[in-house]
């Protein structure tokens, strides 16, 4: 049987918003790649507008289908939009550092969901992906959009999630254990794999069940 996206309905928590990936967000997606505080941050120095336009039209609305030839399942991604806050919602939910108004960036980070088990998830890739950009860090919005992400998983019936880190991603290990994940091990990274050769060597793996 063919595998079907579902809609997840709206992702939001507070000022943080998961939106599908789409070319009314390219602009403001470049501005906060674009900010001083980026400029030493791999994922946003890496994205271009080009790059950017390609994979819209690839993963239309952030819905990556499934490639055997590359052993990959289904795959949502979300972009993490921050929306101002009016003044008469200051008192629904603690305000982030920078108070009612517009944040630093409306673009946060991304995150992504792979639908599915298969060995190399378990063991290296993981269901779910995420960054935050420099600007954004500091409200836990890896944590807070992996919970929102946790019901388009249950959508599809998942009731077990790995997240994988590299051992020295010490802000990613934290996430995973406000999360509740359990760390199962960490395992090498096997030398003829995409990971290897971006310069992995190691995975810490988490698991939880949701």
């Amino acid at each position: 049987m063919g595998f079907t996206f579902l809609e997840p309905g709206p992702l939001v928590d507070a000022e943080l918003e998961l939106v599908a990936p789409d070319v009314r967000w390219v602009d403001a997606l470049m501005t906060s790649c674009a900010h001083p505080q980026c400029a030493d941050d791999p994922a946003a120095t890496s994205t271009t507008r080009q790059r950017v336009m390609d994979f819209l039209k690839s993963a239309p609305r952030g819905r990556q289908p499934a490639d055997a030839s590359f052993g990959r399942v289904p795959a949502y991604h979300f972009w993490m939009r921050l929306r101002a806050i009016r003044g008469d919602e200051a008192r629904g939910f603690p305000l982030p550092r920078w108070g009612t108004g517009a944040p630093p960036i409306e673009i946060a980070g991304g995150i992504s969901l792979r639908v599915g088990y298969n060995p190399d998830l378990e063991l290296y890739a993981g269901h779910i992906g995420y960054n935050v950009y420099p600007p954004a860090r500091g409200h836990h919005y890896a944590e807070r959009a992996s919970r929102l992400i946790f019901s388009v998983a249950r959508m599809h019936a998942m009731r077990l999630i790995w997240i994988t880190c590299n051992p020295d991603n010490w802000a990613s290990r934290r996430t995973c254990e406000r999360l509740g994940c359990r760390l199962a091990d960490v395992v090498p990274v096997p030398s003829g794999h995409a990971l290897y050769q971006r310069g992995d060597r190691e995975k810490c793996r988490y698991w939880m069940e949701i």
